[in-house]
Formats: C-alpha cells, structure tokens, sequence
C-alpha cells in the first residue's frame, strides 16, 4: 500500500478491528516538554488484546498502555488525557530523555469517531481536519480546501490542542510534480509517496506514460508550464524537471522560479546546469530567482544510478522541508556532481 500520510495504516487497521467487533482506542501525542521521542500528532491504536499499531515512543510507554489495559481495565469514558514522564525517574524509565514529558488523548473508538468517512475521503486525496471533543468524544470532520486554490503554507500542518478539543490534519499535505515519466521519476515517486507527498508526474512526450508502473500518481499529459500555472504551486509544494529536455524543463523552471514552492530543482551536469541558468536569464529570469534552482538537482551521495540519484534528490527534499540550515550540508554540497 502507497501510504499518503503516515497515519493511514493506524486508522486502516481501526478500522478493521472494529468491523471485526472487537475494541480499540486510540492514542494521540498532544503536548510534550523537553525531549520527545514521537512528535506532536503521532497516532498509535491498541486493540482490546494488547495488540497495537502505530507508535507515541520508542516502545516503553506502548508496554505501559498495555499493562494498564490488562491490570485496569477500558478506559471508561470516551476520551481523555494521561500524562508520562513527570519526575525524572519516569522520564527514563520510559525513555523520555532529559526529564521529557509528553501528554497523550485517548479516544475510545466506535461508529462516533467516524474513522469510515475519514478514510474515504483520504482515499479520495483529500485533505481532512478532524476535531476531536474531549469532554463529549464527539468528532467532526472539515475537508480542508484543495491546493490547487490555496496558497497557505500553514493550512495543512494544522495540529491544535486546548485541553478540550484536538484538532489533527490527515491526508497528502505536501505535493510534488515530476516533468518526465522517465526511470528516475517513478524512482523518485516511489520514494515520495510514503513521506506524504500527493504526486503527479508531467510528460507530453506520445508513449513516455504509457508504461507508468508506480500507483498512486497522477499523470498529465500537458505541456509542463502548463501544468505548472494549472496547479498553482504554494510553499508546500516541490518541482523537479528530469527530462534533460530544454524544451520541457526550461519553461516549467522558469514558471515554477516565480512561485512560492519551497523546492525546484532540475537534472543535469554543473556545465548543463550553468547553460540552463544561462538560457533562463535571457528569458528574464532574475539572479534572485536561479538562486533557488537545485541544479544539480539532490545532494551528493556518491552513487550514479538512478535509484542512487532518486534518494539523494528525495533527502535533500526532505533537508529542505524541515528547513535544515545550509552549513549542515556543507560537507555533502561540496563534492555535488549528479549527472
């Protein structure tokens, strides 16, 4: 299964316990204080046997969940909050490092917390806002506004918790389009889709589609900057040109150049690419704008296959999402020569 979001096989596999008449609950991380294990939104469900599925620790506060299942029984309302990690003694006993304390809900799970709609609609490729009422159990979903018409880098990264309610985000909240439906792409697609990226793969060329073999990927047959304006792009969303075509690739760049995307990046040698910046500029293509072009696209690894390449240009994805500062990729930037 191509997971969109983490959380889907958690809430799959709920789900099938519960059709299956047994009892589950589900546990959510609310609030944590110093060093965390798990961070915020990070589900686990526990099934009425002690099975579980998913994680909130490294493993000794899932064992704790367990034990207090069997020694006390259900939780006996519909939702809750329980505490661990409150005296240092705790904190290291169920690896909560530097006297670490993180806050869980639970949900005691049932028709009401309308994990079937939720899913459907995932299925779908929507993005979903659940709301959770703790003091009722009550559970309300709001599908969140397509990205194709919003420009909110924050929209889908809502996670909130008051004490009363909690509010979680599901589905795919990043997206990545991929010019060329060559090897390399559904290299990169495979890498992509399980770390939450909605992707969709652009190719005018007759044929280049034909023989796709990653599911879960959108394809397009348009011409790239085409695609490009059509979707939008906002600062959670990623292009990446691998055609090696400065027919296709030049024009999406220098569309993609003049949006909000937090990564464009483009394949080729340094020479190709300093031609490309070359090409770009007498398009009117500011120095400001090239700036942010990856090209070479990824950072360098060592290797020169194209698995290789789709994981150096998949980590630095994933560097330049969570914002990790330049200096840290200096030793790894310095010897980039992808091909």
């Amino acid at each position: 299964m191509n997971l969109q979001d983490a959380d889907r096989e958690v809430l799959e596999t709920a789900t099938r316990w519960l059709a299956a008449g047994r009892a589950a609950w589900l546990y959510t991380v609310v609030r944590t204080w110093g060093s965390s294990p798990r961070p915020l939104g990070s589900l686990m469900a526990l099934r009425d046997d002690g099975h579980i599925v998913g994680s909130v620790s490294g493993g000794c506060i899932e064992d704790d969940l367990v034990e207090r299942l069997r020694a006390q029984g259900p939780p006996r309302t519909r939702a809750s909050t329980l505490e661990y990690g409150l005296s240092a003694d705790e904190a290291h006993r169920f690896g909560l490092p530097c006297g670490g304390t993180m806050r869980l809900a639970c949900e005691t799970l049932g028709a009401h917390s309308r994990l079937d709609a939720l899913l459907d609609a995932l299925r779908e490729g929507q993005l979903v806002r659940r709301t959770l009422d703790l003091r009722s159990g009550a559970v309300t979903l709001v599908r969140v506004q397509s990205h194709a018409h919003s420009h909110s880098p924050t929209q889908a990264d809502a996670f909130s918790f008051d004490g009363e309610r909690l509010t979680t985000v599901h589905g795919p909240s990043w997206r990545l389009l991929l010019i060329g439906a060559g090897q390399l792409s559904e290299y990169v697609a495979t890498m992509a889709l399980p770390l939450g990226y909605a992707v969709t793969v652009c190719d005018p060329r007759e044929s280049y589609l034909d023989d796709w073999r990653v599911a879960g990927v959108a394809r397009v047959r348009t011409m790239p900057d085409d695609t490009v304006l059509a979707m939008r792009p906002d600062a959670r969303m990623a292009v990446i040109a691998l055609t090696h075509d400065p027919k296709l690739d030049d024009l999406a760049l220098m569309e993609a150049l003049m949006t909000p995307a937090f990564y464009v990046g483009a394949i080729g040698s340094r020479r190709n690419s300093a031609a490309r910046r070359e090409r770009l500029q007498l398009f009117g293509v500011t120095d400001a704008a090239l700036d942010a072009l990856r090209a070479p696209v990824g950072l360098y690894l060592g290797g020169s296959t194209p698995p290789e390449i789709a994981l150096s240009i998949v980590a630095d994805l994933t560097a330049r999402r969570y914002r990790v500062p330049v200096d840290r990729l200096a030793d790894v930037e310095a010897g980039k020569a992808i091909a």
